[in-house]
This record gives C-alpha cells, sequence and structure tokens, in this order.
C-alpha cells in the first residue's frame, strides 16, 4: 500500500511525496533507532562516559585523567558520595550494593569503608582500591594506566575476569593510544 505524505517545500503549495513506508514499519524503525541509541548513552554510563569520545575519533586517551584501570568514576557513585558527605547510612548502602563482605571478607566499619578514587594519596585510598589488583600492578609498573602496559590483552587480573566487556573496552582504548 502506498500513502501520500504532503510536504512543504519552501513554496505556497504544498508537494506529493510517494513513499511505501507504512506506519507501522515507521514505528518500528524508529523503535528500534532509539533502542540503538538507548544502548550506546548506556554504555557510556557503564564503562564510564569519559571514554565514549575515544571511541568517537576525538583524540587520544590519556593515561593520567584515566583512572588505573582505565574506568571513569561516575559522579553518581554511591561509595565515593557517601565518603565525601561521611554519610554512614550511604556507606551501609554501598557496602550492602558492592557486596565487600561477600568479596572480601570485612565486617562493615565506616573507617575502611571509603572512597575518593584510586589515583588519590596513599593515606586517602580506601580499603577496596587498595587491594585492587590491577591498581596495584600498575603501580609497580610506573604507569598511570593499564592502557599503558603491553601485557594488558592476556592480564588475567579478577577485575578483567569479573568484567570482560570492560577489558575489551580497554584493549580497544589501548590500541587508540598506542595509534
Amino acid at each position: 500500500m502506498i500513502k501520500e505524505t504532503f510536504i512543504l517545500s519552501g513554496t505556497s503549495k504544498p508537494t506529493h511525496m510517494k513513499t511505501s513506508l507504512k506506519r507501522r514499519e515507521f514505528i518500528l524503525k524508529s523503535c528500534k533507532a532509539g533502542m540503538a541509541g538507548c544502548a550506546l548513552l548506556y554504555s557510556a554510563k557503564l564503562f564510564g562516559a569519559g571514554n565514549l569520545k575515544y571511541f568517537a575519533g576525538e583524540g587520544v586517551p590519556d593515561p593520567k585523567k584515566l583512572n588505573y584501570c582505565g574506568y571513569t568514576c561516575s559522579p553518581e557513585c554511591k561509595m565515593m558520595k557517601a565518603t565525601v558527605e561521611n554519610s554512614i547510612e550511604l556507606k551501609k548502602e554501598a557496602y550492602k550494593d558492592w557486596r565487600i563482605e561477600e568479596k572480601y571478607g570485612i565486617a562493615f566499619d565506616p573507617e575502611k569503608i571509603t572512597c575518593y578514587g584510586c589515583k588519590v594519596s596513599d593515606d586517602k585510598v580506601g580499603w577496596i582500591a587498595s587491594q585492587c589488583t590491577v591498581r596495584n600492578c600498575v603501580i609497580e609498573k610506573g604507569y598511570e594506566c593499564c592502557i599503558q602496559c603491553t601485557g594488558l590483552l592476556s592480564c588475567d587480573k579478577e577485575l578483567w575476569k569479573n568484567f570482560p566487556d570492560f577489558h575489551k573496552h580497554m584493549i580497544e582504548l589501548q590500541k587508540q593510544f598506542i595509534a
């Protein structure tokens, strides 16, 4: 079925355009395009929105601006917000959400459950960041970020095992850094 559509062409009279796109097809294609856009926006949050521009070809990633693992912390991070506000309630929520007792076997202690990020002075590094094997490896090797390491592709640190898609993302970011 061919539908007629009126289009204003800059003249005072509308012009006719024939299209074979049916209403349902149009809605379906629009929904697919919208979902693809949402997926891109969500992945930016998931992998650190600051890193997305490097995939758009806007420049070479700066290891000094990335965390040791390459992640860019979200400003909405509950753990960091709890630390900055010194909120025991938020710390308890983050402790539960991050399953800290399950993963690390430590009981809740508001003095240990802190995070100012991983690139801070040693006296401000929280217990969790201090246990990060990627962070410790990067510091030991004298790098700013794991994308500088030639062993990233074959690295088998726990972080990469737990988040294999993030590992792939960092390998892609490394390719742009090295190029």
